[in-house]
C-alpha cells in the first residue's frame, strides 16, 4: 500500500532511526576467509573500532542523539570494551549476525546455533540480550526472523518495501515482529568501502564524491520528512569514521536536528510506540 504517513507521536512530524553497523574486520572476512592473513585488508575495519567508533560516538553525544547499534557477535567478542562504550553512552545494542555470515545460505539449524552464539556474545559484553535483528551481508529467510524471534527480538531492519515501521508475521502460527524497512541510498558503506583483494565494490567503482552522497541523505530525509515517514540511515564507523567524512555526517545531522518535530528514536522505542498504538 502506497506510503502516505505513519502515526506519531504528538508534535512529531517524522521518525528518524539512526542505526550503526560494527561489521569490524568480519565485513571484509566474510568477503573472503583468506582476508584473515591481509593485515592492510584488515585494518580497513580494524580503523572502524580504534578512530572511527569514538569520533561517532562524540558526534551522537553532540547532537544528543541515541542510535542503535548492530553488532556482530563476533565483534562483541573481539572488542567488549567498545560495547560497553556504546551502552554507558545511552545507545541501544541489536544483533547483527555472529560472524557476518549470509543467513540465506545456511541450514535453519545452522541459522539457530548461530543466532544463539551471537546473543550469547553479546549479552556477554553487554549485560543484555539482544532486542533488534539486522541480518549481516547478502540475504536472509523468513526463518531466519523467526530464529531471531525465538531468541527474544521483538524487531528487524532488513527490508526495503515501505517507508514506516510494520508488523509482519514471521511464521505459520502468524507470529510478528515490527519490520522497520532501510534504503541502500542512506547507507554510507556502499557508497565510501573500497579494497582491491577481496574486491569491494566487485566493479571496483571508486569512492563517491562526498557532496553527492550529502545531497542524496538530505533529498531522502527531506521526502521521508514531508511525507511523516521514518528515516532509517545505515553507518559503519570504517566508512563514516575518518575525519572528513565525520564532517559530512556532522553537517547532515545538523540538517536534521534543524528540521522542528524529528523524532530520534531507537529500535526498541519504535516497537514500544508500535505496539501501544497498533490497534488505535
Amino acid at each position: 500500500m502506497y506510503a502516505k504517513g505513519m502515526k506519531l507521536p504528538e508534535g512529531k512530524t517524522c521518525a528518524a532511526f539512526i542505526t550503526v553497523n560494527l561489521s569490524a574486520e568480519f565485513f571484509w572476512l566474510s568477503l573472503d576467509k583468506k582476508a584473515a592473513d591481509m593485515p592492510k585488508t584488515l585494518s580497513l575495519g580494524q580503523y572502524g573500532m580504534s578512530h572511527g567508533l569514538p569520533r561517532l560516538l562524540d558526534l551522537l553525544d553532540e547532537f544528543q542523539i541515541r542510535a542503535t547499534f548492530f553488532v556482530p557477535g563476533k565483534t562483541a567478542e573481539a572488542y567488549p570494551e567498545a560495547i560497553k562504550e556504546v551502552l554507558d553512552r545511552g545507545h541501544e545494542i541489536a544483533c547483527h549476525g555472529y560472524e557476518y555470515e549470509n543467513f540465506s545460505l545456511l541450514g535453519y539449524e545452522e541459522q539457530r546455533e548461530r543466532i544463539s552464539k551471537a546473543v550469547e556474545a553479546i549479552e556477554k559484553a553487554g549485560g543484555k540480550k539482544p532486542e533488534g535483528f539486522r541480518a549481516p551481508i547478502g540475504d536472509l529467510m523468513l526463518k531466519t526472523l523467526d530464529i531471531a524471534r525465538e531468541h527474544g527480538m521483538v524487531y528487524s531492519s532488513d527490508l526495503f518495501d515501505d517507508d514506516r515501521p510494520y508488523f509482519m508475521e514471521v511464521n505459520e502460527s502468524g507470529d510478528e515482529m515490527l519490520q522497520i524497512p532501510m534504503q541502500w541510498a542512506n547507507f554510507d558503506l556502499p557508497y565510501f568501502a573500497f579494497n582491491y583483494r577481496p574486491a569491494f565494490p566487485f566493479g571496483q567503482g571508486r569512492i563517491a564524491n562526498y557532496s553527492n552522497v550529502l545531497s542524496n541523505w538530505k533529498d531522502e530525509f527531506t521526502g521521508h520528512y514531508n511525507h511523516n515517514l521514518c528515516y532509517t540511515m545505515q553507518l559503519d564507523p570504517q566508512t563514516i569514521g575518518s575525519p572528513g567524512r565525520t564532517a559530512l555526517l556532522k553537517e547532515f545531522l545538523q540538517f536534521m536536528a534543524g528540521h522542528e518535530g524529528v523524532w530520534f528514536a531507537t529500535g526498541r522505542e519504535l516497537y514500544d510506540y508500535c505496539i501501544e498504538n497498533k490497534n488505535k
